[in-house]
Formats: structure tokens, sequence, C-alpha cells
């Protein structure tokens, strides 16, 4: 894989969907819990799957999860995974749709002991700021970081399911969290940082 390809970080090549989604969310700090919810139920659904897969089944994620409504799929049951485990636009692992459901569960309870799920994340990093890094190269960008270590432990500590250290550095990444775009991306001082 090349580290650019026109001009961008290598891994998105030059499918029109990834390309997008590298130009306007990844790594663009979101503050807003609903969209770092929407992420943490995506990269979920990810892990063992390549996030092209994902990408490309986004909206059908956002039909089955009620838009990502953190409340309402909380409040999903049994009845509802039965349902889904038929719907189309998903991964249809029984397994992965639980664990949306627990996981929108204790989301909630995060919310409500940080004030935020955005203040949860960033309680992990150095002085409560975003990291952004310079590397040159995709096979210099990290798999996971002692930030994803801990987030994932204490996450998994407190019941989510699939958000293993791994998963939980693309989250970071995805969310800005972490800046892995690469010191000669256009895109690289796209993000500013407040």
């Amino acid at each position: 894989m090349e580290d650019l390809v026109n001009g961008r970080c290598g891994w998105c090549g030059t499918d029109e969907l990834y390309v997008t989604y590298h130009d306007k969310e990844w790594g663009k700090l979101v503050k807003d819990d609903k969209i770092l919810f929407e992420f943490l139920l995506l990269e979920s659904a990810q892990a063992g799957l390549n996030w092209i897969t994902i990408l490309k089944k986004r909206n059908g994620y956002r039909a089955a999860f009620l838009n990502f409504e953190i409340e309402e799929v909380a409040r999903m049951t049994d009845e509802d995974v039965n349902r889904l485990i038929h719907f189309d636009g998903i991964v249809k692992n029984r397994l992965k749709i639980k664990s949306a459901i627990t996981n929108a569960r204790l989301f909630i309870s995060i919310q409500k002991e940080f004030g935020s799920f955005f203040n949860y994340i960033l309680s992990f990093f150095p002085g409560n700021r975003p990291i952004v890094h310079t590397f040159h190269t995709l096979n210099e960008i990290p798999v996971s970081s002692p930030e994803s270590d801990a987030i994932s432990k204490d996450m998994r500590k407190r019941g989510f399911k699939f958000f293993g250290t791994t998963i939980c550095y693309a989250f970071l990444q995805a969310t800005g969290f972490v800046n892995d775009h690469l010191c000669d991306c256009i895109c690289r001082n796209s993000f500013k940082y407040k």
C-alpha cells in the first residue's frame, strides 16, 4: 500500500466512499455524543472485518439502530435482536447486535458519571487534549496506544463488548482524539483542535 495516493493517506485508496470519509470525517475531533455513539457502534461492528465493509453498510446501521439514538437503542429488546439478525443492511452477527444494545446502556451510564462520553474519552489523554502525531509513512501508524489500552481496559471492566485496544484505537482515529493523517496528507491541517 502506498503511503500517499492523490495526496491523501494511502489507506483510503481511490474508492469514492473511502476518500470522502477520509477527507470529511477521519481525524476530525467529534464532541457530539450521538456521533461518538455512532462510531462506537460502527467500530464495534467492524471487529474482524475491514472498515470499508462497515462504511458501505453505514446507512443500514442507521436504519437498524434507530438513527443512532442512544436512549432508543438502549431500550431495544431480544425481540429487536431477533428481527435485526435478518436485517439485510448490517452484519448479521447476533453477538454484535446484542453488544450494540448493551454498549448503548453502558454509554448512558458513562454520560451520567462524566457529564458526556466525550469528557470520559478525553480524560484518558495527557492534559485532556487530543494527540496529533507526525507520521510520514503508514508503517509508522500504530494499531494501539497507551490511551487505547487504558480506555479499552476500563470499558471492558464496565462491560462493553467488541471494543479491544485495536478497535478502540481505530475509534480514536476516526473521531479525532488521535490525528494520524500523514504529515504530507492534504487533510493533515484541515482539522483544527481547540
